[in-house]
This record gives C-alpha cells, sequence and structure tokens, in this order.
C-alpha cells in the first residue's frame, strides 16, 4: 500500500522525493489516463509558486479540448520545480566520475543513476562513460 504523497508547495529540495511518491501513488491507485494524472498532480500542488503553476496550468488545460502529452508535461514540471543545483552538481559528477577499483556492476549502477539525474539520452552517456571507463 502506497502512501499519499500529500501536497508540493513548491519546496525545489523537497521535489524529487515528492515526485517519486507521487508517481509510485498513481501506479498504485491505476491511474494511467494522461488527463486524470495531470489532474492529480495538480491537485496536489498548493500554496506560493506551485499553487501558481497549477493555476495557469489549469486554465490552460480548461481552454484546451483534448489529451494532453504527459512526456512534455512531466519535463515541464522537472523543469519547474527540480532542484537546479543537484542537477548541477550530477552533471559534474557524471563528467569526473571515475571507475577506479569499483566492481565494474557497482560502477555501471553509479553512473546509471547519475544520468538520470542528469536528464541525459544514452547517446550523450556514452562519451562520459568511455572516458572514465
Amino acid at each position: 500500500m502506497v502512501p499519499d504523497p500529500g501536497w508540493f508547495d513548491g519546496n525545489q529540495t523537497k521535489f524529487e522525493d515528492w515526485w517519486r511518491g507521487i508517481r509510485l501513488f498513481l501506479k498504485s491507485n491505476r491511474v494511467m489516463e494522461t488527463n486524470n494524472r495531470i489532474t492529480a498532480i495538480l491537485a496536489r500542488l498548493r500554496g506560493g509558486v506551485a499553487g501558481i503553476y497549477a493555476q495557469q496550468k489549469l486554465d490552460k488545460l480548461d481552454e484546451e479540448l483534448g489529451t494532453q502529452d504527459w512526456n512534455d508535461f512531466m519535463k515541464e514540471l522537472k523543469t519547474t520545480f527540480s532542484d537546479k543545483t543537484k542537477a548541477a552538481y550530477a552533471k559534474w559528477r557524471i563528467e569526473t566520475f571515475k571507475q577506479g577499483k569499483k566492481n565494474t556492476v557497482d560502477f555501471i549502477i553509479e553512473f546509471e543513476a547519475l544520468a538520470m539525474k542528469v536528464d541525459t539520452d544514452e547517446l550523450h552517456a556514452i562519451f562520459p562513460l568511455k572516458k572514465n571507463i
């Protein structure tokens, strides 16, 4: 059973944990339709910047007919609320990450985690991977 992730107030340092929680919550409650997923997420944005964003997005959704694009919505939400300092640190870390004496499997797992934080595609991740092994 996955608990309700609660409200998100726009605090960028808490976004990653909240985002993980909301994704698990949607999946466990079988909210699969894109418009329902977006509505459920917007309903949990409260106060400050998050509330303003939710109101603007809701106004835009009222004007549009049809289904929204989930990938565009996720990218916009992450761009707006993710902690930029963590992404910058992960980008620097992936460029300087060395295998050293680490087990290959451990190195690959850690590298993939960094690549996800940087939100890079596989093609761009190959260069630092080759360079640092």
